[in-house]
């Protein structure tokens, strides 16, 4: 495995290189001070996963992120000292993987850089029949999902999501259980990651997602996707 990690803080990467090299000591550890920098080793070094500072001189770490995403879909966990709400959703929504904030305990970065990637791997090919509510289909032998016969792109993330919204079409399910599925049990408090993805599903699959007519939100509880 290739890490990057992108921080102007030597310390920072000090203490990141020491983590890995003590729990996963086969991985190579990179690293860049710059935006610029950042993007030019994502483009020639194709690391699996990428450590990204908000705070960055210059170029920011949301500026990084949205021109990464115009050519790699490769992980993105955020780093920074700030804890609010705001700074979580805007990297989200621009396609960040995770958040961690500074200062961070080694082991729980580790752990955090591990299950992003077990989501990066997808779910297994299953060969039961297609799912098919309205205009919607999902073939799980294929993972392929298309609307109205076209084809619609989804993150890994996005298809687990979606994945057991749909095997459970008609019964709602809590925020705690889609957490806990889609991401581990140690996420089960970050509602902002699922109204995110959330979010992310209705504008691929719906007709009009202000008005969403398949992922229902069951309000105070979770969210249901409608049975066919």
């Amino acid at each position: 495995m290739k890490l990057l990690i992108v921080d102007e803080e030597p310390d920072v990467v000090k203490v990141v290189r020491a983590a890995f090299r003590a729990q996963e000591p086969s991985w190579e550890v990179l690293d860049a001070s710059s935006g610029p920098e950042a993007l030019q080793m994502i483009e020639s070094e194709k690391p699996d996963l990428v450590l990204l500072d908000v705070a960055l001189p210059g170029m920011d770490g949301f500026s990084v992120l949205r021109e990464l995403r115009r050519f790699s879909d490769v992980p993105v966990i955020m780093l920074t000292v700030r804890d609010d709400e705001v700074s979580k959703v805007t990297g989200l929504e621009l396609g960040a993987d995770d958040y961690v904030t500074k200062p961070f305990g080694y082991l729980e970065l580790v752990a955090r850089v591990r299950a992003v990637l077990r989501r990066a791997e997808g779910l297994p090919l299953s060969y039961e029949e297609p799912f098919v509510c309205g205009d919607v289909r999902v073939d799980f032998s294929t993972r392929q999902v298309t609307v109205k016969g076209q084809a619609v792109e989804l993150t890994n993330t996005e298809y687990r999501l979606l994945y057991h919204l749909v095997r459970n079409a008609g019964r709602p399910m809590s925020h705690e259980a889609l957490l806990a599925r889609v991401w581990g049990h140690e996420y089960t408090d970050e509602i902002n990651y699922l109204k995110v993805y959330i979010s992310r599903l209705r504008a691929k699959l719906e007709p009009d997602p202000q008005h969403p007519q398949y992922i229902l939100t069951e309000y105070g509880f979770g969210y249901r996707f409608r049975a066919p």
